[in-house]
């Protein structure tokens, strides 16, 4: 036993479970240039109302955290493509079908794919993203983007797109800020220098290492960096992703 509780963890997911509008967000980015994470989309409801991220696998697909989508119908949901802006530029998708990983649970398999009805056009500002193919297991300069708010008391999702630049740790370092059950082996964790996180509207947002995707935010104890942020390893569902997209 490390650290957080089972209890404390298990409160965080349930309020999760409970309630829509939670969901994880970065604190302490900074802006994205323009055209710098082409891969980048939002998940936003029929009222145009930010929800979660997501990243483009190909013209028909986009993969999220199964969080994000479960239980929703895709006439409900929308993916903006092409901007780095929430309200100016971009493209909206309407959903047509929604995957779920099928053991899914709020600590592992946290991974759903949603299809579009009409193909994205891919260009420099709309492009795919590719998955990894093998375990990282520590990594610096890892890339963490999205659109959650900056701050816990945040009124409102920033505009612009942020990033972090974040530092990939060991399973080992990551269980022991948790308790060892919580982080199973198709997770991936990552640190950060206080006051800098993931937050709410950051689920289903990816994690980039050398141009590849290696994760997607899944859940974490709090927004500036106390504790590690915990993302579904992509390399563990890549083989499932692949079966159910390459349609």
């Amino acid at each position: 036993m490390h650290g957080i509780s089972v209890l404390a963890v298990s409160l965080c997911l349930a309020v999760a479970a409970a309630s829509p509008s939670w969901r994880q967000r970065i604190t302490g980015g900074q802006n994205a240039g323009e055209g710098q994470f082409p891969y980048q989309v939002s998940l936003r409801d029929q009222q145009m109302v930010h929800f979660c991220g997501g990243a483009i696998l190909n013209n028909r697909w986009i993969i999220t955290g199964a969080k994000c989508v479960n239980g929703m119908d895709p006439a409900n949901v929308l993916v903006w493509t092409g901007s780095q802006s929430l309200t100016r530029g971009g493209t909206n998708h309407q959903a047509d079908r929604i995957i779920i990983h099928p053991n899914f649970n709020y600590l592992a398999n946290d991974v759903a794919v949603v299809r579009v009805r009409t193909p994205i056009v891919l260009a420099s500002d709309t492009f795919a993203l590719q998955m990894a193919n093998y375990r990282l297991d520590t990594a610096l300069g890892a890339v963490l983007s999205g659109w959650g708010r900056r701050s816990m008391g945040s009124p409102a999702f920033p505009d612009w797109l942020q990033y972090l630049s974040v530092t990939i740790i060991s399973q080992e370092e990551c269980r022991d800020h948790f308790n060892d059950e919580l982080i199973p082996d198709v997770v991936m964790c990552s640190a950060y220098p206080a006051g800098q996180s993931a937050c709410v509207g950051d689920a289903g947002s990816p994690l980039v290492y050398n141009g590849e995707l290696h994760g997607i935010v899944s859940w974490g104890m709090s927004c500036g960096g106390l504790h590690p942020d915990v993302f579904t390893r992509v390399s563990n569902q890549r083989a499932w992703v692949l079966a159910h997209t390459m349609q």
